[in-house]
């Protein structure tokens, strides 16, 4: 409890540079238009962690040093995810409930409170751009709005730590948008989706498995359709080079989409866990994947 109050303290008092909100903007923004995933720590490389994303660099461009730290004797370390605040906003036809996560007992320091400093900021930013939308219903005279966010640890193992953050706006229908962060926390690093493979042939052979899911499952239940967009023809293409997924506890990869992203929205978020064996000759090694 004591480190619990004492990490509050630390992150209550985080200095956000007046720069953020612009880049912090322009890239929510840049994701409601395009709706192109995320990396990690690509808007977020703030304070001490430039150092946690020089070191995710070095394994994206290396796959030789990705696969040699399956081989560095470690120390097991205990970390833990919990709530470290909560925004909320509770009137009449306007809802906000925005839970933030926190990390603590990394042995990278760096990693550590970069990530911490992202999960404030997204959820600040979100609380934000609740309050602004609620002032232009409320010009307008009316108006519901709802937003919640939120985080579930997927995976904790002595190796892998996945945390999956969701945002769900309300208005009218809902609409589920999922980020994830994967951890070695024996060499507590950030691992990424491309650091994970020799090159970019997982591409190809992820989407290829997954678009032979998709028409599996859709002969087999009348109700399972996928699509880019809801009403529309075009089929699910391919997956982004960095396409949110994590590792489950038995070392299984699950790629995610975002509700509408490649389904209609009454399907919700669609996961797809990815046959390891398909995955072997692709892979750096199989300390992550097996």
């Amino acid at each position: 409890m004591k480190r619990m109050n004492k990490l509050k303290k630390e992150y209550d008092a985080i200095e956000i540079p007046p720069e953020l909100d612009d880049l912090v903007k322009e890239s929510i923004q840049a994701a409601k238009n395009t709706k192109k995933k995320r990396s990690p720590l690509r808007n977020w490389s703030i304070g001490v962690a430039a150092a946690a994303a020089l070191f995710v660099g070095s394994i994206n461009v290396s796959p030789t040093f990705a696969n040699s730290i399956g081989n560095i004797p470690v120390l097991s370390s205990i970390v833990e995810v919990f709530t470290i605040q909560t925004l909320t906003i509770e009137e009449k036809t306007y809802q906000a409930n925005l839970n933030t996560p926190a990390i603590d007992g990394l042995k990278n320091d760096g990693l550590q409170t970069a990530l911490n400093e992202k999960y404030i900021e997204e959820n600040k930013e979100l609380f934000m751009k609740f309050k602004q939308e609620i002032a232009k219903m409320e010009e307008a005279g009316s108006g519901h709005l709802g937003m919640d966010s939120g985080y579930e640890v997927k995976t904790d193992t002595d190796q892998i730590l996945s945390i999956a953050r969701y945002e769900v706006t309300t208005a009218g229908s809902s609409s589920t948008e999922m980020q994830y962060d994967t951890i070695d926390k024996q060499h507590t690093i950030l691992l990424t989706l491309p650091s994970l493979f020799k090159d970019d042939s997982y591409v190809e052979i992820i989407t290829t498995y997954i678009q032979k899911e998709m028409k599996k499952q859709m002969e087999e239940d009348e109700n399972t359709t996928y699509v880019a967009v809801e009403g529309a023809d075009l089929e699910f293409s391919s997956i982004q080079k960095d396409q949110d997924f994590y590792i489950t506890a038995n070392h299984k990869l699950v790629i995610s989409f975002d509700q509408y992203e490649v389904a209609p929205g009454y399907m919700g978020v669609v996961t797809f866990e990815i046959p390891s064996d398909i995955l072997q000759d692709a892979l750096v090694g199989d300390t992550y994947i097996q």
